[in-house]
Parts: C-alpha cells; sequence; structure tokens
C-alpha cells in the first residue's frame, strides 16, 4: 500500500513535468509513448487504490457524467474589459492622460491580445479548486471541469500559495481551427466563423469530454487577487506566474514611452501570421501597480490600460470559376478559383464558399470581384461581392446532380446546407464507408479499422465494399504488407467470411444510408425478406414500415436505385453475402411494451445492434433521436447530445449495469 502511495506521487510529479515541457514550454523532454505509459501506470495504480485519487491528479482532467447546467460565479474582483484605440492619435491621448495623473512618465508593458475568452482560475493551496468565465464582469459561469481538460492549466502549482487568483485567454490555435472547420464542413455542421466562436462554443459544452477534444489552450495574463505575496510591477507578475507552471504572456515587452509602445505595436501586427494563435490586437498597460491604483477605473474598464485594434486584413479578387470538392462524408463543398492575391502572409488563389446557402444569401457570381479574408487568419474564404464590379458577364454557379468523382447522384435534404453524393463506392469518401460497414454495429469484421482499411485502398487492395469478399484471392499478397502478416490476414479473412452470415440488418446498417440507423436497419429487416425485395421497393413500399417517413424512405429508394448499389449488391450476392431475412424477431416477454429507448456513447458489454436486439425482444423499441416520448436513455461512454438533451427533458438515464438489471 505504502509502495503503491509513493509510486502515484512519483507518477503524478512526472507526468505534470512533461505536460509543463510539452504544453507550456513546447519543449519536450519523451517521446508520446514514453509518456502514455506513465499515463497508464498512473490510471492502474489510482483504479486500485481509488481512495489515493486526488482533484489535481493528471487522470482527473476529463470528468465523468455531462452537467445539466453550469452554476453561476460571483467574481470577487470585477472582471473588466478594455477600451478600445485604433491609431497613434488615441495612444497618445491615453499617454498623455496617464502622465498627467501620476504627474510624470510611464513604463508600459505591451502585450499579445489574444482573441479568445476570458475566464478566471483560483488556487487554494495551491491546488486548481475553481474556474469561471468573464460573464458580465461580475457574474461568471462555473467552467472548472472543461478548464481542466485544458492542459497548459496547471492542475497544482509549483508552490503552495495559499490563494490566488488569474485571468487568461482561453483559445483555440489556428491549426487546431483549421481541422475542426473542416471537420464539421464534411459532416455537413455549421462552420465556426473564428477560432473566438470556436473557444466559446468548446469551453461552454456540458460534456467535458466534447470540450477535451477540442485541443484548447490559455495564456494568463494578470493576477486578480494573491495572498502571501507582495508584487509590485505587472511584468514581475507575468514572470512570477510563469514561474508558477502557468503559461504566461509570451515575448511581452517592457516601454519606457509611447514612442516604444508604438514600435512595439508595429512589430507585433507584421508578424501576425506567423503566431500559432490569433491576435485581435496589442494591449497596452501600465507596469506599476501603484500607478495602476492611482489611475482607478471606471465602472466598466481600467484607466490604466487600452487595447491597440488592428484593421482586420482583406484583399480584392476576381472568381475566375467554382470547383467542388467531395469530403470523405461525402459533402460537396463549392470553392472559388482566385486570381492569385497576397494576404495575411501567403498567395491566394482558392477560397471556401462554405455551401450553396452561402453563395445565395451572398449573391456570388462567377467572375465577380469579391473581397476575400482568411477566416482565423488561416482559411481563405470569399467575404462579399463587390457588386458595382459587375459587367453583366458574370454567371450563376449551379450546385452539380451528379458527383463529380464517382458520377452518382447528389441530394440534398429538406432542411440541409450540404449536398452529398449517395454513392456507395465513391472513391472520395471510401474509406469512411468501408470503416462504416466494418464496425461492430454493422458487418463486426474484426480487425479492419481505419488504419488497415487505408492501407488496403492505398494499395489498391480495394475499389469498393464488395472488394472485401474477394481479398481471400489476394491472401500471400496481404500478408507481405508491412503490419500485415499471417496471422492478422487469416484473422481478417476468418471475420470477413463469418460476416457473410450475418442477417440483413446489420447489411442494411453498414451501407449507411441517410436517415437509416440501427432501429430503421431492424425494422426493413424485419418487414422484407430480402436484399432483393427491398432493392426492388417503391417509396410507397417502404412508407409503410412502421415508423418510417417520407425522408427516410425516399432516401432508401433512392440509394438502391443507384448504379453503384446495383453492382456492389451483385459483387456481394456472387460472394456468397446472406441477402435473405431471419424475419421478425419474437417478443420474448412484453416487460418493456410501450416503451421507448435511445443509446447514446459506446456501450462496452454490448454493440448497440446487440442491446437493440435485447429491446426489441421484450417488446420494446428504439429510436435515433431523443423526445418527450423516449423512456429511457441507454448511455455508454462519451455520451453526447443525446444524453444533454435527455436530462433536460427530465428523461432517466441508465448506464450499462441498470440495463443489464432490467433484461436478467
Amino acid at each position: 500500500m505504502k509502495d503503491i502511495e509513493i509510486r502515484i506521487r512519483e507518477l503524478r510529479k512526472a507526468i505534470n513535468y512533461h505536460n509543463y515541457k510539452y504544453y507550456v514550454k513546447d519543449d519536450p523532454e519523451i517521446q508520446d509513448r514514453e509518456y502514455d505509459l506513465l499515463y497508464k501506470e498512473l490510471t492502474e495504480l489510482e483504479s486500485m487504490q481509488p481512495d489515493l485519487v486526488t482533484s489535481d491528479s493528471p487522470t482527473q482532467r476529463v470528468g465523468d457524467a455531462p452537467l445539466a447546467e453550469f452554476s453561476k460565479v460571483i467574481h470577487r474582483i470585477q472582471m473588466q474589459s478594455l477600451t478600445d484605440v485604433f491609431d497613434e492619435d488615441e495612444l497618445n491621448s491615453f499617454d498623455f492622460k496617464v502622465r498627467e495623473t501620476i504627474g510624470g512618465s510611464a513604463r508600459y508593458v505591451v502585450e499579445k491580445k489574444i482573441d479568445g475568452l476570458s475566464v478566471s482560475l483560483e488556487y487554494v493551496n495551491g491546488i486548481f479548486v475553481k474556474g469561471s468565465t468573464r460573464g458580465d464582469g461580475f457574474t461568471g459561469e462555473d467552467v472548472t471541469l472543461n478548464l481542466k481538460t485544458i492542459k497548459s492549466i496547471p492542475l497544482s502549482l509549483k508552490d503552495r500559495i495559499p490563494f490566488i487568483e488569474v485571468r487568461g485567454e482561453v483559445f483555440m490555435p489556428k491549426k487546431e481551427f483549421a481541422r475542426l472547420n473542416e471537420e464539421q464542413e464534411e459532416l455537413g455542421l455549421p462552420i465556426f466563423a473564428n477560432p473566438r466562436n470556436a473557444a466559446a462554443g468548446s469551453l461552454r459544452q456540458l460534456d467535458s469530454k466534447i470540450t477535451a477534444k477540442r485541443h484548447l489552450d490559455i495564456i494568463v495574463f494578470n493576477i486578480q487577487q494573491i495572498e502571501g505575496y507582495s508584487i509590485l510591477t505587472h511584468s514581475e507578475a507575468l514572470e512570477f506566474m510563469s514561474a508558477l507552471g502557468f503559461k504566461a504572456s509570451p515575448d511581452y515587452r517592457i516601454c519606457n514611452d509611447i514612442n516604444e509602445v508604438v514600435d512595439e505595436i508595429k512589430s507585433i501586427g507584421e508578424k501576425r501570421e506567423d503566431y500559432p494563435f490569433e491576435i485581435d490586437g496589442a494591449v497596452i498597460k501600465i507596469d506599476s501597480l501603484e500607478h495602476r491604483s492611482t489611475l482607478g477605473s471606471t465602472s466598466k474598464t481600467p484607466r490604466w490600460a487600452v487595447a491597440y485594434k488592428y484593421p482586420p486584413e482583406r484583399k480584392m479578387s476576381v472568381i475566375r470559376d467554382i470547383w467542388v470538392n467531395v469530403g470523405r462524408t461525402g459533402v460537396l463543398t463549392p470553392n472559388a478559383v482566385l486570381d492569385p492575391v497576397r494576404l495575411a502572409g501567403t498567395t491566394v488563389s482558392r477560397a471556401t464558399l462554405h455551401n450553396m446557402d452561402y453563395i445565395n444569401d451572398k449573391g456570388i457570381l462567377i467572375g465577380d470581384t469579391v473581397w476575400v479574408r482568411k477566416a482565423g487568419d488561416i482559411i481563405p474564404e470569399v467575404v462579399e461581392a463587390v457588386k458595382e464590379k459587375r459587367t453583366g458577364r458574370e454567371t450563376v454557379f449551379v450546385m452539380p446532380l451528379k458527383c463529380p468523382v464517382c458520377g452518382s447522384d447528389v441530394v440534398r435534404e429538406n432542411g440541409q446546407a450540404a449536398y452529398r453524393c449517395i454513392g456507395i463506392d465513391c472513391a472520395a469518401q471510401l474509406l469512411q464507408s468501408i470503416v462504416h460497414f466494418a464496425s461492430r454495429d454493422a458487418m463486426n469484421i474484426d480487425g479492419l479499422g481505419p488504419a488497415i482499411a487505408g492501407i488496403l485502398l492505398e494499395k489498391s487492395f480495394l475499389k469498393g465494399i464488395s472488394d472485401l469478399y474477394y481479398l481471400h484471392l489476394k491472401k500471400s499478397e496481404l500478408e507481405s504488407i508491412e503490419r500485415m502478416g499471417a496471422k492478422s490476414v487469416d484473422k481478417l479473412l476468418s471475420s470477413i467470411e463469418r460476416s457473410k452470415e450475418n442477417n440483413i440488418d446489420r447489411l442494411i446498417y453498414g451501407f449507411g444510408i441517410r436517415n437509416v440507423g440501427l432501429r430503421s436497419a431492424q425494422l426493413l429487416a424485419d418487414n422484407f425478406t430480402s436484399i432483393d425485395q427491398l432493392k426492388n421497393a417503391s417509396v410507397e413500399d417502404v412508407i409503410s414500415v412502421p415508423e418510417f417517413g417520407n425522408i427516410t424512405a425516399e432516401s432508401v429508394v433512392r440509394f438502391f436505385h443507384q448504379e453503384q448499389t446495383r453492382n456492389m449488391l451483385e459483387r456481394l450476392g456472387q460472394a456468397g453475402v446472406n441477402f435473405k431475412s431471419a424475419g421478425k424477431r419474437g417478443v420474448l416477454d412484453g416487460r418493456f411494451t410501450g416503451m421507448t429507448f435511445a443509446l447514446t456513447g459506446t456501450l462496452q458489454a454490448y454493440t448497440r445492434n446487440e442491446a437493440s436486439g435485447i429491446i426489441i425482444g421484450y417488446g420494446g423499441k428504439t429510436s435515433d433521436s431523443v423526445s418527450k416520448k423516449t423512456d429511457y436513455v441507454l448511455a455508454g461512454e462519451d455520451a453526447g447530445s443525446k444524453l444533454e438533451k435527455a436530462r433536460k427533458l427530465g428523461i432517466k438515464v441508465i448506464d450499462e449495469a441498470a440495463f443489464k438489471i432490467m433484461t436478467d
């Protein structure tokens, strides 16, 4: 017991040190795998001795259950905003008032103004105890659990200081912003306008697991209050915070007069595209805390600091053409081909137009002169058309009705912004299609994850889903691939062979038909005798299935009428994949009669298909969404928006243990 306690302390110290080196100093000393092994060992030891788990342990950065709502926090020290200035005249006016009030020359500190979300961090005896948003300056929200997911926030300080409250700016790094928006766009979801909106939306997630996946960062820039220490200047405070383990304002400059301030502001502006975070200005503060006290504040802003705002950079160009990119989920994204223009340090010749609604709302035409900017200084986008420069030779862009990659139909559902290719073997989305087809709830092909599927695609072993069932003909070639080997290939081929016997509900779900989830796939398998019958069904035939509406029925019929689908089905049938339904499942007893379950998150003891089958076997129903008619939500790990909605509606949430008791 004592040895375990000592080892836990050693591991925490080591992990905290390496977090600091990696996330604060950007100077890692060990490889990711070494770090992962340390973290894994700590997790295992803490699970053996849960009484030794502390709130500042690195394993406690992500909470278990989502919150129902954020609680309010009253700020003991008002979190004020800054007065904005936009030119040298306003800076000189600020400097004059400062010198007039303090009766002499002033020394300033100039920092970059991170474009993010302001928060307060509170520590008691060196332990992080509370984090809150600025709110209106007087009252914010308690986002402690979400802030703990940010690796650059120390859970314990290097000095067990009695109490300290610091203020910082939570932001989303440019690379993460680009990755997140790319993911949103491919999924047909709204994109974030800028990194600040993305950071704010991520920090205010009720589920800290979602926040953790967004890879937020923070820079602290002020001590709000402190006990047991005396600090005389702001620059001293920045160094003190850095020594405690915080990522404090980087590369700040101390300026002896306003002329040096102007020079530093210009220098920051010239380099802004090189920073890993977005800035929207520079902050100028009086260095002396005594002078701060003399200058005081208004009801909203301090008189000892201002924020210099840079004008947004945008350039004019001409749209020569619009081409369409097909993402990995089949979403078509229009992109403008531009006359090259220099913007934020790079030459831009293409810019996103997001979707057809964006083009229509902005009234953008091919041939238009347009204003272009970089969203978050990263992603080039067309802001607006300069309509007064039109010549009459401009043309209207029309979204293609056939996929430019594979030639399949492109559809847009009612209420959706995205146009999608529905080709089952479209090369642009084939990796995603294969991974879904092989997943546990679909055909359950063990060993065919994203990495192996990617290798098989890269080496042209797969050009469509049906090729999976012909891989056995290339066994010797597969065994020669690095990371495969004879045992792995045997295991994969055996799993593919077993999947041929699955009931057709798994096959239908594996096709990834729009709007067809597990429940819908099961209902189709219950109401059609075979895949052959289903592929020849009309919209009216599918609508006759209980719980089916017009949109889902049209998706099903449209999918089975595609030439790619027909070719794939022919090859699957020739390979011996089961096309016949086992028929409706009998009800074991009626314990769930009249009840509707929604499933969310990752289950450990069951696949979703298995859990749904159990529910149906006891007379219940499953739903792909949560509503007032839902009786239970079965929540696994990484449960998302369904869980949040269930809590808001007051629907009973159960875990796997409770579900097992209900079904024993």
